[in-house]
Order: structure tokens, then C-alpha cells, then sequence
């Protein structure tokens, strides 16, 4: 194959993962936003993040044009071949960060009008720092290409699991105690649960950035707390 072409769809290739890297970023932001907008009832914060969702969805489907377009001119093999749907894959699973963050916004426009429930929203709070520093780890991971550190993402999943099964007892606990809670108790079992479902994102690119990388998925079942409540 001539060398100029070789060098070009080198270039390509490194092109798409600087976009997902790039959108890996907003991704990362869009979340935090919405933790610290939700920890401050913050509303012109929330609105903000929620308006900047549009910014994601555009990405991820440019991102998934560029990677169709690349398979179908230049009908990739192997590690190429891994490198351009890993692009496509962990695009995707941005994508759905940003709308938990955005629905996580939501709930802080609603849970603003509410009376505070200080020691539950600290407990989201961090939790949702901890998802945060995992979707930073494994993006940080896919942009190092270092299967390593994606692998610790993924052994480490059950932390997010613990914390979100600790919190819907809290919760429950919070709701019971005062039936006049349970309207915004239920609100914030929903930003829980879209903060467990980021740290599940976060460990879904783990496994392709370590299959991107090794051609191997991870044998292991994920780990999984078996008490994990609905």
C-alpha cells in the first residue's frame, strides 16, 4: 500500500480518537455540573448543563459517521479494525452519560422547590464524586491506550454498587421517617440510580478500551454486588 495512504488513515484514525477524547471531556464536565449543580441547588447551573446536552448528541453522531465511513472506504482489519468500532462504542456510551447528567439536571430543577435533605444530598454527593473520578479514569485510560488502568475501572465497579445500595436504604429510612419527604425522596432515588447507571457507562468502556487494546474480551464476570436493589 502506498506509504502517503498508509500515513493518512493513520491520521484518521488518530483524528477520531482525539474526538472522542474531546467529547470524553464534555462527557466528564457535563456530569460534575451536574453533581455540583445538584449539591448547590443550583439552577442556573442545571439549566446550563442541560442546555449543553445538544453539544453531546451532535458529537456522537458525527463520531459514528466518521467511524461507518472509514470501515466502508477503507475496510480496516484487526487493530484497526478495533480502534475505529471502539471509537463508535465509547461515543455511544458518552452519550448516555450526558443524558443521565441532563436527567440528573432535571430532578435538581424540582429538587431546588423542595425542602433540603442534607445528610442524603451529601451522600449523593459522594457518590457522584465517585462516578465522576471513574468516568475521568477510564477516559484518561482509552486516551493512554493503558489496559491497566481501564482493567482497575472495571474490578472496581461494586464501589458504585455499594454506595447506591447504602443510599435506597437512606432513602428509605429518609421517606418512612417523614411521609411528607417522599415526593423529593423519590427524586433523589432517581439521581442515585442515574449516578449507578454512569459508573455501569464508565465500566462498559473499560471493557472496550481493554478489548481495543488486547483483542481479548475480559473473561471475568463483571462484578456485581447480588443484592443490587432494582
Amino acid at each position: 500500500m502506498n506509504e502517503h495512504i498508509v500515513r493518512s488513515y493513520e491520521d484518521e484514525l488518530n483524528q477520531l480518537a482525539a474526538e472522542v477524547v474531546r467529547m470524553g471531556g464534555l462527557a466528564e464536565a457535563q456530569v460534575n455540573d451536574s453533581i455540583q449543580a445538584f449539591a448547590r441547588r443550583d439552577v442556573p447551573m442545571a439549566q446550563a448543563m442541560i442546555g449543553r446536552d445538544g453539544k453531546l448528541d451532535a458529537m456522537e453522531a458525527e463520531i459514528e459517521r466518521a467511524a461507518i465511513r472509514m470501515i466502508a472506504l477503507r475496510q480496516p482489519m484487526a487493530n484497526d479494525l478495533r480502534r475505529t468500532m471502539a471509537a463508535m462504542k465509547i461515543a455511544m456510551n458518552l452519550e448516555r452519560c450526558g443524558d443521565l447528567a441532563k436527567n440528573i439536571g432535571k430532578r435538581t430543577l424540582i429538587l431546588a422547590e423542595a425542602e433540603p435533605a442534607g445528610p442524603v444530598t451529601r451522600s449523593i454527593e459522594r457518590m457522584g464524586k465517585l462516578v465522576a473520578s471513574r468516568l475521568k479514569e477510564v477516559i484518561d485510560a482509552y486516551t493512554a491506550s493503558e489496559v491497566d488502568r481501564a482493567v482497575s475501572v472495571w474490578s472496581r465497579d461494586t464501589e458504585v454498587d455499594e454506595h447506591y445500595e447504602s443510599l435506597f436504604r437512606e432513602l428509605l429510612t429518609y421517606m418512612m421517617g417523614d411521609p411528607r419527604t417522599i415526593t423529593a425522596g423519590a427524586h433523589l432515588l432517581f439521581v442515585a440510580k442515574n449516578l449507578e447507571r454512569i459508573g455501569d457507562h464508565a465500566t462498559n468502556i473499560a471493557e472496550i478500551v481493554h478489548f481495543e487494546i488486547t483483542g481479548q474480551e475480559i473473561v471475568s464476570e463483571r462484578p456485581k454486588l447480588d443484592t443490587l436493589t432494582p
